[in-house]
């Protein structure tokens, strides 16, 4: 395959292989990551990140189990790397594309992903992880569809859209693919989120900067797939419209891509039926509306039952008093329309009705009896009946560190090291690199500090998470490698005794979590997976300043299996950068302790 500069070529090759007795599918693609500066979201010039020319990037369109091999080509001036939000790398830590795990791909470099979507199905997203570069782009949708065999809980569709609202500084979006089950075409994306005018390096500094730390806290706009709001007053036909057939009914994957901001998303006089969230069918509830948050999924069936007419889509901030500069809009076309809309966009919930929020995320449960990745029921494997191994309870807050602004859990803020703990981890027992077990997973410290933290997993253990969220404004935070069952919502200090509370009967599970200002949010979550995993605020200025912590689960059974071995085009940095050997030595099985 050809690669020339300034050009790409983009493939996608299948070819069907048996893997582990399973029938499954490689997917290849080829992304040339680069920099745009035309394409300019609102009126102003500034860097936007593409993946072969889009913005956002393609789809990457799987089944449970098969391979998925992603060859990125860094075209860009900073080092990169791409994270899978969602996909949970069974066995395979090393593909998950954060600072953690991974070395860097270089600018002008390249590196192959190669990950097995394995026991999964549902609606995920890609983007970059390191560099603040998500604000400025290179995101886009993931989506594991059901075998064959296996039944989906609801009548197919006629067309399914891929849904991202995200929001992000001066570069969010909603990303929205339409794919109709019986063929993959056509497909269209939508991406709505926040977004400034200000260049991504520009508000990198900005809250690095002591003076200038808010600055990136309030967005100029709103923008559908990367485009502007509807505006019936505008001769430009910049904003994003989808066309429908009267009768049909349609699937929307919805994705909050974005950096900062939650949403509460609806469409005019249309209803939409809640059916699946970031790989669990959910139970089935009919909504007005829908909050998302920063870094959540969801997958709605909406009927095109209304007048031949166009209708308003429309995305608006939680948490935040919007006006005319910061609501998302789109248009919802119905194929025989001669009537454009006009007049207000239709209301939603109160911004700060946090009660509406926090009943209807009690509202969204598991599908107890439906298969998903499986034939058996999603509810064959639940947490009526655990016994909890470990409980983390994780205040998120903001503190200073020698007058510096950062973000803190227990008043730690995370210190990325050269080395990532991957590598430190398998050759010299995180020596020089970590410390196990010093972070501070149940108390909070007088004073705030930096620090590697670097924490136990027990391996097939139940782990009790509770993320108090110590600031004024909302938080998300999400898990790499597994699935949070979601079993309660609280106000005020959390006690043991809040457990009597916990929906331990049908809890969703999703990969990532919202916690109102002030409040609690507790999961449950089974530590199969062995690995260095990211726990990590969604929000990206929270994620960039050190909310943050990785858990190291381990295996010292060798039988079954253990996590897989580095890749054979394993990247080296930090302490190994200088080494001979492509791939250094294992060190021996860490001991107790470390």
């Amino acid at each position: 395959m050809a690669f020339l500069k300034g050009f790409f070529v983009f493939s996608i090759s299948f070819i069907f292989v048996l893997l582990n007795g399973i029938n499954c599918i490689d997917i290849y693609h080829e992304w040339i990551v680069s920099i745009d500066t035309t394409i300019n979201p609102l009126t102003s010039h500034q860097s936007v990140i593409t993946i072969n020319g889009m913005f956002p990037g393609p789809l990457i369109n799987a089944t449970t189990n098969d391979v998925v091999i992603v060859n990125v080509f860094n075209n860009i001036d900073e080092p990169l790397l791409i994270t899978w939000n969602g996909i949970q790398q069974r066995l395979n830590s090393w593909q998950d594309g954060v600072s953690g795990t991974n070395c860097a791909i270089e600018p002008g470099k390249n590196w192959t992903y190669v990950f097995q979507v394995k026991d999964q199905i549902g609606t995920f997203t890609y983007f970059p992880s390191i560099n603040f570069h998500k604000v400025a782009g290179g995101y886009g949708p993931i989506r594991v569809n059901n075998r064959n065999v296996i039944a989906v809980p609801f009548p197919k569709p006629e067309d399914e859209f891929d849904l991202l609202i995200g929001d992000w500084f001066q570069i969010t979006y909603v990303y929205v693919l339409a794919v109709s089950f019986p063929k993959p075409e056509p497909e269209f994306d939508l991406l709505i989120g926040d977004w400034f005018r200000t260049d991504y390096k520009s508000l990198r500094s900005s809250i690095q900067d002591k003076q200038s730390n808010q600055f990136f806290d309030i967005p100029d706009a709103i923008l559908m797939n990367g485009k502007r709001p509807y505006d019936e007053l505008s001769s430009s036909n910049n904003h994003k419209s989808f066309t429908v057939t009267k009768g049909m009914t349609y699937r929307f994957r919805i994705s909050n891509v974005g950096t900062v901001m939650s949403f509460n998303f609806r469409i005019q006089n249309h209803k939409m039926v809640l059916v699946e969230t970031e790989g669990s069918y959910t139970n089935q509830i009919t909504l007005d509306s829908l909050d998302v948050h920063v870094g959540q999924s969801y997958s709605v069936l909406v009927t095109a039952d209304q007048n031949e007419a166009d209708y308003y889509i429309v995305a608006t901030p939680k948490m935040f008093r919007s006006n005319e500069t910061l609501e998302g809009i789109g248009i919802l076309h119905y194929a025989n329309s001669l009537t454009t809309v006009s007049g207000s966009v239709p209301d939603g919930p109160e911004p700060f009705d946090i009660a509406f929020s926090v009943n209807q995320a009690k509202s969204i449960t598991w599908n107890l009896t439906t298969g998903a990745a499986r034939p058996n029921p999603q509810g064959t494997f639940n947490v009526s009946n655990v016994t909890l191994a470990q409980t983390f309870i994780l205040h998120g807050s903001k503190s200073e560190i020698n007058g510096w602004t950062r973000y803190v859990v227990n008043n730690v803020s995370y210190f990325t090291p050269d080395t990532p703990l991957k590598l430190a981890d398998m050759f010299v027992n995180g020596s020089g690199v970590y410390q196990l077990d010093q972070f501070p997973t149940h108390s909070v410290h007088d004073s705030a500090s930096y620090g590697v933290s670097v924490v136990s997993g027990i391996h097939k253990g139940w782990l009790e998470i509770v993320f108090i969220n110590d600031l004024d404004v909302m938080d998300s935070w999400h898990l790499d490698g597994f699935g949070f069952y979601v079993v309660g919502f609280g106000n005020g200090d959390w006690t043991p005794a809040a457990r009597e509370t916990y929906n331990i009967f049908d809890p969703v599970v999703r990969s990532t979590v919202q916690i109102y200002p002030g409040r609690w949010t507790a999961v449950y979550v089974f530590l199969d997976n062995p690995g260095m995993w990211n726990l990590r605020s969604q929000h990206l200025k929270n994620w960039y300043l050190g909310q943050q912590l990785f858990i190291r689960v381990f295996d010292d059974n060798p039988n079954p299996a253990k996590e897989r071995k580095p890749p054979q085009n394993l990247l080296l940095c930090g302490m190994f950068e200088s080494s001979i050997s492509p791939v250094p030595s294992p060190a021996p099985a860490p001991q107790e302790g470390w």
